[in-house]
């Protein structure tokens, strides 16, 4: 609590002893404002997830069959998924909480006839809340005494217009005064207020998970099915086999069969996540929900207000136009009114910053209220009797009879410019009577037109084009009217056809009328927060991934009902709590940022996708075909987890790291079936044939294993130039990249595994042996001439050539004969 002052307007408030009785009765505004999801929230939601629950079902497997070192490995990557999420969420909690704390507004409530200031959460339901220019409004409640109180809605309603407020208004917290004083009366505090009840609904949202999580999810339960189909034939398999198959021999069988799974690439995916995060710092955009990145990263259509993504929210002096007065003294009487004006509101803010005047004793002061249109000032030391600021057609009643200035407003009005009349009193003796509501003088002098303009970020021009090129196509929703938003968006550089449509129209059309104006449409104003929801929702409808940038409480039903939720830290602090991404120096410029990480972790996962789903169904078909062709059990855990290890789990960390931003597919599965169904494939009949050969030349169990993984180590790095090709004798399956990293990654893996198979106790530890000169040579040659024939699969495109000649066979048999 703060010093205390007398109390304005003779009122004398709630007593010492009534505050007291009242927080014990829990009529306190109290309500918790920590941001987002509680931290329990936030463990919850990054431990069960569906890729988890199987993680944690195939551990218990692995604890049941004795393989405690399987069971630790595979409960250790959940935890790592669980710690990674959880960290980057909890961190980005408590910096939006740190922003809250340093954001929060203090109360000037009137108790036991004095003035003083009190934490929010200390004002009680019956309180005198004192309002003056730039309070906040913290309760809900009606106004008990009003002088030319004024207040923006804007965060509630998305209307940017001052609301003039009389005595027996209501106001509703989440407003701002703008201009004159206030009392208002705490009828509802707490939970009971407009802003917390929204608050509160705004909390309960679902985490949405992101076309990649849903695709690992798919493919990690696809690959769980398999497992289950996979264990059933080798146990058929082993018992079919002659003489006595070990329990450790069916353990190990069962091992291998488990890690099927693809546990890592789960892990993969947090792991980029957490890498772009990290990225992210000192950008200004804070990432509150680890998959935001990558979910931003599709998104084809933006929806945005004006204020704060095309504009500052700040007005800008345009031009003077001088009437019946000189410019220069135009500008120094225009320039002493706005200085001596005894309130703040964006229009005289945008004088004064225009034209520096001198500040003046009032004598007399008229503030500005929407329902009057106007404002005035009597000033000390100035020759004219009163000044009058305006609207043209409110200050001068025949307005309509002068044509010429009437067009060249109307001309500015088009170009989303603001025109206002700056005028005087004609009679040199007029004075305001003071027991009378202000009235105008029966004739005004015109003195000039005053043009301002709503500032344009210098950065949104190149912003919007950047948006453009990236094929992301932007819907600006306002509240303000729609001829003044369509002017701004000419402005920004934002190309759009037809003309700006209203809410209101909107609100009369059906779902279906709507999905189609919605898509056709770029421009909409004086909308109500439900029309933006349904604006939202109809174009995802239409299959668009939709982000919406919003600052007010307002903007939430659009923003919970969107793909991306993105927020400014200038904004309502609701907002800010169910954002997937909060920009933390209000710059739209930095999106374009947030949208190239989440290019980049896509394209990234695209590499790893593919060679985790190669060698997993290469090893799938392996396993498969030697149990139908009842031979032993191919290879042990440690073979498959030396596979993994070069030519899945470091290789995937590299591509992670070195991947560029690129637009990619919605999907990540489909478009990489040209590469993981020829490549595992392949790598599945050179594994089989190396196999048999082996053991039915030698039937050394061992020896036809240590085969084996030679050739599916050898063939798992020849495919990582494949995925980026250094050069174009290596272009095939993929694009040019000219990036040579991951191809000197896999020489070094190369170089590593020969120093396995070299040294003997590395050796003996992935249970190998050191084959002769000829075992090397016959597992090379194999392993090339698979190479070669993989190479000119891709470049001869032989499924499309196969596709395209059955649809031309297909055709002939259809073709009546004759």
């Amino acid at each position: 609590m703060t010093a205390a002052a007398a109390a304005p307007f003779g009122l004398s408030g709630l007593s010492a002893d009534e505050v007291a009785q009242r927080r014990a009765a829990g009529r306190a505004n109290v309500f918790d404002h920590r941001a987002g999801r509680s931290f329990v929230r936030i463990v919850r939601d990054n431990s069960v997830t569906p890729v988890n629950v199987i993680l944690f079902l195939i551990c218990a497997v692995l604890l049941g069959l004795g393989l405690f070192g399987d069971a630790v490995l595979t409960g250790g990557l959940v935890l790592g998924n669980i710690v990674v999420g959880v960290f980057q969420e909890a961190r980005a909690k408590r910096q939006l909480e740190r922003i809250a704390l340093l954001t929060r507004p203090r109360a000037s409530v009137i108790r036991g006839s004095v003035e003083t200031q009190v934490p929010p959460d200390e004002v009680v339901e019956g309180d005198l809340l004192v309002l003056r220019p730039g309070d906040q409004v913290l309760v809900d409640g009606p106004v008990i005494v009003s002088r030319g109180l004024a207040v923006d809605e804007s965060l509630l309603t998305g209307e940017s217009e001052a609301v003039q407020k009389k005595a027996g208004d209501a106001l509703v917290s989440g407003s701002y005064c703008v201009a004159g004083t206030g009392v208002q009366e705490a009828a509802s505090v707490g939970g009971a207020t407009l802003a917390n009840q929204l608050t509160a609904q705004a909390r309960a949202l679902d985490v949405v998970r992101t076309p990649l999580q849903r695709e690992v999810g798919l493919v990690i339960w696809a690959m769980s099915l398999v497992v289950v189909f996979l264990g059933a034939e080798a146990a058929r398999s082993l018992s079919a086999a002659p003489g006595e198959v070990s329990l450790s021999e069916a353990v190990r069988a069962a091992a291998v069969i488990v890690a099927l799974v693809p546990q890592g690439l789960a892990v993969m995916v947090t792991v980029s996540y957490a890498m772009a995060a990290v990225r992210m710092v000192g950008t200004g955009v804070l990432v509150q929900h680890m998959n935001a990145l990558e979910s931003i990263s599709h998104v084809d259509v933006l929806c945005l207000d004006k204020t704060g993504t095309i504009t500052t929210n700040r007005l800008v002096l345009e031009a003077l136009a001088p009437l019946e007065m000189d410019e220069g003294r135009l500008r120094a009487l225009l320039g002493d009114f706005a200085a001596s004006a005894g309130y703040s509101n964006r229009t005289l803010d945008g004088i004064r910053a225009g034209l520096p005047g001198a500040t003046r004793r009032p004598l007399q002061e008229v503030p500005f209220e929407s329902d009057r249109g106007w404002s005035a000032l009597r000033l000390e030391g100035v020759e004219e009797p009163a000044l009058f600021l305006g609207a043209p057609e409110r200050l001068v009643s025949g307005w309509e009879a002068m044509p010429p200035i009437r067009r060249q407003t109307e001309e500015w009005a088009k170009k989303g410019l603001r025109v206002l009349l700056f005028a005087s009193a004609a009679d040199p003796g007029f004075a305001f009577d003071e027991a009378e509501d202000p009235a105008l003088p029966a004739r005004l002098k015109p003195l000039g037109l005053v043009v301002l303009r709503d500032e344009t970020r210098p950065d949104a021009a190149e912003v919007v084009a950047g948006f453009a090129a990236a094929g992301i196509e932007l819907k600006i929703i306002s509240g303000d009217h729609p001829e003044t938003v369509a002017a701004l968006a000419t402005q920004a550089g934002i190309a759009f056809e037809g003309e700006a449509v209203s809410g209101r129209e909107l609100e009369r059309m059906d779902d279906e009328q709507l999905r189609e104006e919605a898509a056709r449409a770029s421009i909409f104003g004086r909308v109500s927060p439900a029309v933006k929801e349904r604006i939202v929702r109809a174009l995802q409808r239409r299959g668009r991934y939709v982000a919406m940038i919003g600052d007010g409480v307002n903007d939430v039903p659009a923003m919970k009902a969107a793909q991306v939720a993105v927020a400014l830290r200038s904004g309502s602090g609701i907002t800010r709590s169910i954002a997937d991404l909060v920009l933390l120096r209000d710059e739209f410029s930095k999106l374009p940022a947030a949208f190239g990480e989440g290019q980049r972790i896509r394209k990234g996962m695209e590499g790893i996708f593919r060679i985790f789903l190669t060698r997993t169904l290469s090893l799938t078909l392996i396993l498969l075909v030697v149990s139908l062709l009842n031979d032993p059990f191919p290879v042990s855990p440690r073979h498959t987890a030396l596979i993994a290890l070069m030519t899945v789990g470091i290789p995937s960390l590299g591509l992670a790291v070195w991947a560029r931003p690129a637009r990619t597919g919605r999907t990540l599965i489909l478009p990489a079936a040209h590469f993981i169904l020829p490549a595992a494939a392949g790598i599945a009949a050179v594994g089989v044939l190396i196999f048999e050969f082996y053991w039915s030349t030698a039937e050394d169990l061992e020896a036809a294993r240590t085969a084996l993984t030679i050739a599916c180590v050898l063939c798992g790095l020849l495919l990582i130039p494949f995925l980026e090709p250094p050069t174009p004798a290596w272009t095939a399956a993929s694009p040019l990249s000219g990036d040579w990293r991951p191809a000197i990654l896999a020489a070094v893996l190369l170089a590593a595994f020969a120093a396995i198979l070299a040294l003997e106790d590395l050796r003996r530890f992935y249970e190998l042996q050191l084959p002769d000169v000829w075992g090397f040579l016959i597992v090379a040659i194999v392993v090339a001439a698979w190479a070669a024939w993989l190479r000119a699969f891709w470049r001869l495109d032989l499924p499309g050539r196969l596709a395209a000649g059955g649809a031309r066979i297909l055709s002939r048999l259809r073709r009546p004969a004759g």
